[in-house]
């Protein structure tokens, strides 16, 4: 089944959880990604906090796979900062091969942030956002 970021935005935790367990790693994105934040997964107001989020805060990532780091796009004006790791390991949520978002020795401000994420569809990955260990909150990126 085709999945796109307003079918997530309705999606249970439960739900999301079990789209991310059954999907594969894919390969790691390259170019900019736009990002969507499931906060509230399943609820009316998580379309409306993912715009907000997108609109005052983060926007997406922007991938080099070659060289395996990433910048956040970040605040209104989409500077591009908070730079990560990118390289395939077990998730934590499932043991399986994810594409990791590793933040612990590029930045200051996010070093307690892992993002896992998996291709879930053409040009569409579904993310796992952690600080330290404890889950927050999912998202998307699209290519």
């Amino acid at each position: 089944m085709a999945y796109d970021v307003s079918q997530l935005l309705k999606m249970s935790q439960t739900q999301l959880d079990e789209l991310f367990t059954k999907s594969a790693s894919g390969e790691i994105p390259d170019g900019e990604g736009k990002g969507t934040a499931i906060v509230a997964p399943g609820t009316t107001y998580s379309k409306e906090i993912a715009e907000l989020i997108n609109h005052f805060t983060w926007q997406g990532k922007v991938f080099d796979a070659k060289k395996g780091v990433l910048k956040n796009k970040i605040l209104s004006f989409g500077l591009n900062a908070i730079i990560a790791k990118v390289y395939k390991a077990a998730s934590w949520l499932d043991s399986k091969e994810c594409i990791v978002l590793d933040y612990s020795e590029t930045s200051f401000v996010a070093s307690r942030i892992r993002d896992e994420i998996r291709l879930i569809g053409p040009g569409l990955y579904l993310g796992k956002v952690y600080w330290d260990k404890s889950r927050l909150i999912d998202f998307a990126l699209e290519f």
